[in-house]
């Protein structure tokens, strides 16, 4: 740099304009030139470069050395542009070194012009992010042979691995056992039926000391609870005494209620999922239920209410005194086909009938000379001492005589009395769970659930107990007293019963609630496991589900002990529910060898092992 300092090379310009220029050489040119033109021009337009006294020569060898330097340099990079607005007073560009401005001249801005080092450049573009290939050139990778190789390979190895998945499924499939066709299932064969053979004595809800059918309507909620299908009412007509003449079936006894009632309760029930099965027997009031031999009177009687009642909407109808017609082989066809006719779309109707005969000998001709599509027998109750006519031996010749038909069960009636006052008081645990685990429907008579007791000492017709629902002054069952006195028992309400998780009520919903959901108990196959006159075990299994085992003491005063044998049965199986209060539910016992305490009801369960 010569003393004068204006013509020295600059390599590192600065100004307060923040200009800040690498070594490009277009750019340092351009810095150059103008670099050159300020050296030689008055920016302050009082003082010429050329007039600041620097000779010509030294101009001329310091534009020529600038410009020299400028193109030798090949690798030059924009780094920072900083603008400063200061605004210094403006003095000649050849007195930036040595030169003070004078005081209170204009200033000059300033111009800082900084060229980064060759090493800094390196190192910046060595921290820059890779950014990948670009379209050609990665399509002239991928053309490679190594790349080609690889994509075959894994081409090749999808392909493979794809055909041996396949092959792998369909061996599992051809190989897998077969899943069994489930049955036809209707309505009344998935849970409970609930029978109220007596309105009277059900729910009074007008206070006049009688049930009627808006007493029904209004329990419907308690009744849902229990998850029972179906209610059997009645009968409601109206009857006289053996008299056909005053026996009208399609009008109902205005003690009872109107028809709105009904068409309204059938309604209501249908919203909960419940159907309505009207009890049709003509001569109700009287044991002879067909007013003798069923003539032809009578015959038409009964099936033009059937037509009528279906077609208000019941799902069903039921009567008495079958055995009284057996022999009537057109007329039970015809009802058959009058209920099937009925049974269109998603709704089917059902024809339920009952007999009173406890020999089991005659109800097996019945099942047989009938035909009818569920039969109620009452017999379970007779528990004979003898080993032919054993529990056990009764409920396998009754599977044999129904075979693949669907049946159904029940331990007593309106004409018999109710389940607690035909069997022993310590033995209702295990009567109920009998009906609930017999392959069947189950059929229960209002009050069976807490174990109502009938009244003593009057005719069965005129002993049916008032409901007790709770221990208010008329239990819960009217606001006025009833015609009949009846001693409550708080201990027999369905109130009190529905908190305590060991009573009849609560043990009565849990097995609906099994029966409902459970393919085994639904529509599984029945195998006995033990036939004893005073113990019985039995299995229920459906392909591939749970198993149920039942094992029932009907003895209320001596321990049983049970060997349960064949059909693959398991070491051990979990409880799922005991009348016992010393087992608890989901603890394991052998199945081998199964003690049960006096009046022990024991449902166990075990998995399917193949």
């Amino acid at each position: 740099m010569r003393s004068g300092g204006v013509c020295s090379n600059p390599p590192n310009v600065t100004s307060s304009w923040g200009i800040r220029i690498s070594r490009l050489p277009v750019i340092r040119l351009l810095v150059t030139t103008a670099y050159t033109k300020l050296a030689n021009t008055t920016i302050s337009g009082d003082r010429l470069l050329t007039g600041s006294g620097v000779p010509e020569p030294t101009r001329r060898s310091c534009a020529r050395r600038g410009t020299k330097d400028m193109t030798q340099d090949t690798a030059l990079d924009m780094k920072d542009v900083e603008l400063n607005e200061m605004d210094p007073e403006k003095v000649p560009m050849a007195a930036v070194v040595g030169d003070s401005p004078a005081g209170g001249g204009e200033k000059n801005g300033v111009v800082k012009v900084k060229l980064e080092d060759e090493d800094d450049e390196l190192g910046a573009g060595s921290s820059r992010k890779f950014t990948g290939l670009s379209k050609d050139e990665l399509l002239k990778v991928a053309g490679t042979p190594g790349w080609v190789k690889v994509r075959w390979a894994l081409l090749i190895l999808f392909w493979l691995g794809w055909a041996g998945m396949l092959a792998g499924a369909v061996v599992i499939i051809v190989q897998a056992p077969r899943c069994r066709p489930l049955p036809v299932m209707e309505w009344w064969d998935k849970g409970p039926l609930y029978q109220i053979g007596s309105p009277e004595t059900f729910q009074d809800s007008d206070g006049d000391g009688i049930g009627d059918i808006r007493g029904i309507h209004d329990r419907l909620e308690s009744l849902s609870s229990l998850k029972v299908k179906g209610l059997v009412i009645g009968p409601l007509h109206v009857t006289a005494e053996n008299n056909l003449a005053e026996t009208e079936l399609t009008k109902i006894d205005p003690s009872y209620g109107t028809e709105e009632h009904f068409s309204q309760l059938i309604s209501a029930a249908h919203k909960k999922s419940i159907q309505i099965i009207l009890d049709l027997t003509p001569n109700y009031r009287n044991a002879d239920a067909w007013f003798g031999q069923a003539d032809i009177d009578v015959q038409d009687k009964f099936k033009e209410a059937m037509n009528y009642w279906l077609e208000k909407g019941v799902g069903g109808i039921y009567f008495n005194g079958i055995k009284d017609i057996k022999h009537q082989a057109v007329f039970l066809e015809e009802l058959r086909n009058i209920t099937s006719n009925y049974s269109t779309g998603e709704k089917a109707r059902v024809l339920l009938a009952s007999t009173d005969d406890l020999d089991y000998h005659h109800v097996l001709t019945l099942v047989n000379e009938t035909q009818v599509g569920l039969l109620s027998p009452q017999y379970l109750v007779n528990n004979s001492d003898s080993e032919e006519s054993s529990l056990g031996n009764r409920i396998k010749q009754y599977l044999k005589e129904v075979g693949d038909r669907r049946n159904s069960w029940a331990i007593g009636g309106p004409r018999i009395g109710h389940m607690a006052s035909l069997v022993h008081e310590n033995l209702l645990h295990v009567y109920q769970v009998l009906l609930f685990t017999l392959r069947g429907t189950p059929i229960t008579q209002y009050g069976d659930e807490i174990g109502l007791k009938d009244l003593p000492g009057q005719p069965a017709s005129s002993q049916r107990p008032y409901m007790q629902w709770d221990d208010s002054t008329y239990y819960g069952f009217s606001s006025k007293a009833p015609p009949r006195s009846s001693d409550i028992n708080a201990n027999l309400t369905f109130k009190a019963q529905e908190d305590n998780a060991s009573s009849l009520l609560s043990k009565y919903k849990r097995l609906s609630e099994l029966r409902g959901k459970e393919r085994a108990l639904l529509h599984g196959d029945f195998h006995m496991l033990h036939n004893k006159v005073r113990a019985v075990a039995f299995l229920r299994s459906w392909d591939q589900n749970e198993r149920f085992v039942s094992a029932l003491n009907f003895d209320p005063d001596r321990e049983a002990a049970m060997t349960l044998e064949g059909h693959d049965l398991p070491e051990k199986g979990s409880v799922v529910m005991s009348s016992d209060p010393q087992r608890k539910e989901g603890s394991s016992i052998s199945l081998k060898e199964v003690k049960l305490a006096p009046g022990e009801a024991l449902l166990l369960k075990y998995p399917y092992n193949g």
